[in-house]
């Protein structure tokens, strides 16, 4: 018998492979991952006192108690933390085993969630269309679209996403990549601006002016400040917003400019007026680097008949809608 924190667990028999119910783990990763006996029986459809019951079990197969109380809420124990990790890839990789094989997949009848990682200016400009071409061949199908707040790899090898797609520029050698589509900086500015209308644009005009970032970090430093230092040049930065588009809707009501994807002009055209904005966009008087737009995965997923569908999808969506 070993006492752990006033909790008795006896262990009379030594355990084998027959003994231990693997859904145990799946209980186990969603306890760690919530901290909640509660929460966790949520999520699998349990009620509080099965959770329980479970946790019971967990604490009986380890011999640890795995969780404790520390005021109102329930903390890991420094072996249940040694274990999450390993406990997470292990259920993560038995979910993708257990999945149908590719021969078996039927889209049709596909009931799964997928949590795909985009940008602010990719929701609001191509997730229409996605979810219309997903929802149409697989209308079972769930998806959960997770805003991008950096290039850190964790969500995608933890499995807390199941695929990224962003600008190309792997941020874990172990990553799989495709690219979707290849795009460039454009600049926009109000109907009727000084720049627009004094003449030819140069790079010190353009410099001149007012200027919004668009930085998910918040930095004022751009590839346009790099181009623009090459030529003897610096311009003043006077607004940085986290996307694209909050930074046209700011371009629209204002005499600031911004520099933005050629992408995020939808079906508009270079040169032309952004009628549902009220904007302009023209060609930088300088170059800036290509920006590729890619899908990122991990390998885990990579054979997984239902992702690899997903991703073959979303490629085709991005491809038509930016051929």
């Amino acid at each position: 018998m070993r006492q752990t924190l006033g909790m008795s667990i006896d262990l009379v028999y030594p355990i084998v492979m027959e003994d231990i119910d693997l859904n145990l783990l799946v209980a186990l990763d969603i306890l760690l991952a919530e901290g909640s006996v509660t929460e966790a029986a949520k999520r699998l459809g349990l009620s509080p006192s099965a959770m329980s019951r479970t946790l019971s079990r967990l604490r009986a197969v380890t011999g640890d108690p795995l969780l404790v109380r520390a005021g109102r809420s329930l903390v890991p124990t420094r072996f249940a933390e040694t274990l999450r990790d390993r406990v997470h890839a292990v259920t993560q990789d038995a979910r993708a085993i257990l999945r149908p094989a590719a021969g078996e997949l039927d889209i049709t009848t596909l009931d799964a969630t997928f949590s795909i990682r985009v940008s602010e200016a990719f929701l609001e400009l191509l997730s229409a269309p996605l979810v219309a071409a997903i929802t149409q061949a697989a209308p079972r199908l769930r998806i959960r679209f997770v805003l991008k707040r950096d290039k850190e790899p964790h969500m995608l090898r933890e499995g807390l996403i199941d695929l990224e797609i962003g600008v190309l520029g792997v941020p874990a050698p172990e990553l799989r990549t495709r690219l979707l589509l290849r795009d460039r900086l454009i600049g926009v500015a109000r109907e009727g601006h000084p720049l627009l209308t004094g003449g030819a644009i140069t790079a010190k005009r353009y410099a001149a002016c007012g200027h919004i970032a668009a930085s998910r970090r918040g930095e004022f430093a751009e590839v346009v400040d790099e181009a623009l230092e090459r030529k003897g040049l610096k311009r003043e930065i006077r607004v940085v917003v986290p996307g694209f588009p909050d930074a046209m809707r700011i371009a629209a009501s204002t005499d600031f400019i911004a520099a933005v994807p050629l992408s995020c002009l939808g079906k508009s055209k270079l040169n032309e007026p952004v009628a549902e904005l009220g904007i302009r966009s023209f060609e930088l008087p300088f170059e800036t680097p290509e920006i590729l737009i890619a899908t990122i995965w991990h390998p885990r997923v990579d054979a997984d008949p239902a992702h690899r569908w997903l991703r073959n999808i979303i490629t085709r969506v991005c491809r038509a809608a930016h051929p």
